[in-house]
C-alpha cells in the first residue's frame, strides 16, 4: 500500500508505505490536505481556525507556516504543483491565493482575485457574507497555469502564475468543489461542482456537461485514471444536505470509461449510500489503484472504481459523524 494521508474534521489517518498506520487527533478544524509523491514525508494541512500547517516527518509533527503572510486563518484549499514539490499553492476565506516556491517556508500573495468583475456575485450560502477558494488545480503541462474554484460563484484561470486572472470562462460551473487535470491530455479539465459535472478540452475556454446516467448531480470529488484520461471516478449526492450530514447522509460514487457513454454507479463494497458522506477520492499514480475516504473508513479499488475493498487501517468511531476533508495517495 502506498503512503496515504487522510484528513477528517479533527484528525488525520497516516498510512506510511513502510511502518504502522495511525490516527492522529488534532485540536483544529481541518479543511484541506495536499502532498507530493517526490516528498512523501511532507504534507500540508489547511485549517478553518488556525491557518496552514506543514509536516516534514510524515505526520509526527505539524508546524504552522505562512502566518506572517496569509491574511486569513481560514485556509480552505492547498495544492502542490504536479512537477515541482516545492511549488505550493494555498487559498483562503475570503478568497485569496498565495504561493510558496520553497516548499512552504515563505509565502507571497497573488493579487487581484477580489478585484474581478464577478466578485459581487460570489457567496457561500452558510455564510452568505463571504466566499472562499474551494480548490486549486495546477496545470501539469504549464506551471504558470492554475485553475481556481471559488465557492460559490466562479471558476478562475491564470496563465501567468497569478499575476493576472481570467474571470469565469463562458460555460464554466459556478460551484466548483474539486477540479482535476491529466498529464497525458493537455487542456483537459474536469469539474465536480454543486451545479453538476463538467469537462473542458481546451484549458477551460469551453465546457461540456456529460450527465447521462448521473442520477445525483451535486458533485464533490473527481479523479481521472492515471493511464486513461477518459476513465473518471466521481462522488456525488442529491444536494448539500445529503452530502455533508453524516451519519444521516446519502451519497454515491460513479465511474465512466467512455466519453460518449453513461455514468455507472460504483457502490460495490462501499459502506453506502445510506449513512455515507460524499467521498473524497484520489488515485495511486504508479498502480492506478483508486482510494475513497468516507466517514466509515478508507476504501480502495484496483479495477478503476468498479468495486471497492476496505483498507486495513485504524479508524476512530467519532469520524462516523464527520465529513472527509482531504486525501493524498503517494
Amino acid at each position: 500500500m502506498p503512503t496515504v494521508y487522510a484528513a477528517m474534521r479533527n484528525g488525520l489517518l497516516v498510512v506510511p508505505e513502510d511502518g504502522e498506520a495511525a490516527v492522529r487527533h488534532l485540536d483544529r478544524d481541518v479543511e484541506c490536505l495536499a502532498a507530493h509523491p517526490e516528498a512523501p514525508d511532507r504534507f500540508f494541512v489547511g485549517t478553518f481556525d488556525e491557518g496552514l500547517y506543514r509536516s516534514t516527518d510524515g505526520g509526527d509533527g505539524l508546524d504552522r507556516v505562512g502566518q506572517d503572510t496569509l491574511e486569513s486563518e481560514r485556509v480552505t484549499a492547498v495544492a502542490v504543483d504536479h512537477a515541482d514539490p516545492d511549488l505550493v499553492w494555498a487559498g483562503t476565506e475570503p478568497s485569496q491565493v498565495y504561493r510558496s516556491t520553497d516548499g512552504g517556508e515563505t509565502w507571497e500573495p497573488r493579487p487581484g482575485i477580489r478585484d474581478l468583475p464577478s466578485e459581487d456575485d460570489w457567496y457561500f450560502p452558510p455564510r452568505p457574507d463571504t466566499h472562499h477558494v474551494r480548490w486549486i488545480e495546477p496545470d501539469p503541462a504549464d506551471p504558470n497555469r492554475l485553475y481556481v474554484g471559488v465557492e460559490a460563484g466562479a471558476l478562475l484561470r491564470t496563465d501567468d502564475a497569478g499575476a493576472t486572472w481570467r474571470d469565469r470562462p463562458e460555460g464554466a460551473r459556478r460551484d466548483n468543489h474539486s477540479l482535476a487535470t491529466h498529464p497525458d491530455a493537455p487542456g483537459r479539465v474536469y469539474s465536480a461542482a454543486g451545479d453538476g459535472y463538467a469537462e473542458s478540452r481546451d484549458g477551460g475556454d469551453t465546457w461540456s456537461y456529460p450527465q447521462e446516467g448521473l442520477g445525483h448531480t451535486y458533485c464533490w470529488s473527481v479523479v481521472p485514471a492515471p493511464d486513461d484520461p477518459d476513465t473518471v471516478v466521481l462522488s456525488s449526492a442529491t444536494g448539500p444536505g445529503a452530502a455533508h450530514s453524516p451519519p444521516d447522509a446519502t451519497s454515491y460514487v460513479y465511474r465512466r470509461d467512455d466519453p460518449d457513454g453513461e455514468w455507472e454507479r460504483s457502490m460495490d463494497g462501499l459502506p453506502g449510500p445510506d449513512g455515507m458522506a460524499r467521498a473524497v477520492l484520489d488515485v495511486d499514480g504508479e498502480t492506478g489503484t483508486y482510494y475513497a475516504l468516507t466517514n466509515r473508513g478508507l476504501y480502495r479499488s484496483g479495477d478503476d472504481g468498479r468495486s471497492w475493498t476496505e483498507c486495513d487501517a485504524p479508524w476512530d468511531e467519532e469520524f462516523v459523524s464527520q465529513t472527509p476533508r482531504g486525501l493524498a495517495v503517494l
